[in-house]
Parts: structure tokens; sequence; C-alpha cells
């Protein structure tokens, strides 16, 4: 993953993400945000889908480059913490998801996607993207064009 440094002189910096994964951070931004929306509407206990959850903090996590306490990525599963842990490892067995040792503190460690886990959910997002924008220009053209029909018909 690209980073580029936005801060100026002087001042502390902050790294954004290189411009091609605008979109699919985003992406995942509101695809994440969106899960907890539901719980609005929708009774919790209908959905359930922890590793979801995770890959998508994880992604999320990576693309603004934040290490992640393995306790967050377990409270951001929305699930109790022996049930993200569970999937935690499963995850990691399968290779998608890597620990580190804090460093400092040893009773602390961070998770993170692995570089397959990473690529996976670039493609995943990435191909998400052309379908999306499609779904929700193809009725603004569609209302524009019949907008235009409507005014040479009245000419």
């Amino acid at each position: 993953m690209m980073m580029r440094n936005v801060g100026g002189s002087g001042s502390s910096s902050v790294i954004a993400p290189d411009p091609a994964y605008r979109v699919t951070l985003a992406l995942a931004r509101e695809i994440y945000a969106g899960r907890r929306r539901r719980a609005r509407f929708l009774a919790s206990d209908l959905f359930g889908e922890p590793t979801w959850d995770i890959l998508l903090d994880l992604y999320i996590a990576a693309r603004e480059n934040r290490r992640v306490p393995t306790t967050s990525a377990c409270i951001g599963a929305h699930v109790p913490p022996t049930t993200a842990l569970r999937w935690l490892r499963i995850l990691e067995a399968r290779g998608i998801v890597e620990r580190e040792e804090d460093g400092r503190d040893g009773r602390r460690t961070f998770v993170r996607l692995s570089e397959r886990g990473l690529t996976a959910m670039d493609g995943y997002l990435q191909g998400m993207v052309p379908g999306l924008t499609n779904a929700m220009i193809e009725p603004l053209r569609e209302a524009e064009y019949a907008d235009e029909a409507m005014a040479q018909a009245a000419e």
C-alpha cells in the first residue's frame, strides 16, 4: 500500500492512503457503518457475520495505517469476545490475519490483515465499485434522458 505524507513542515504529519485506495476505503467504511445502521431498523440478532466485521475493520485500519489491538478487533466484531477470538484464530490459521506482539507491553497483541488478506479485500472491494457506480448512476441517466425527452416533446 502506498501512503503519502500530507502534513506541512513543522506540523504533525497525517498519513493519507494512496488515491487508488480512497474509493475502496470509503466503500469499506460505508459497508461497516451500514451493518451498524441496520440495528436501527431490524433486530441485530437477525444478522451474524463476525468474520466479515473483523475483515472490514482490519481493512479500514490497514488503509488508515492504524494498528488494531486484538481486544479492539473483538469489539469491532460485535459478538462476545470468545466468539471473536475463535474467528480470529480461524482467520489466522487460513493466512488471512496475522498477529504481532506489542513490543512494549507483553500483555497486548495486535492483529492485521496479512498480505493475502489485504489482497483479497482489495479485490473484493475493487470488484464492487463498477457495479455500485452503475447502479447509482444509471437511474440518474435514465431520469436525465426522460427529462430531455419531455423537454423535446414540449417544444
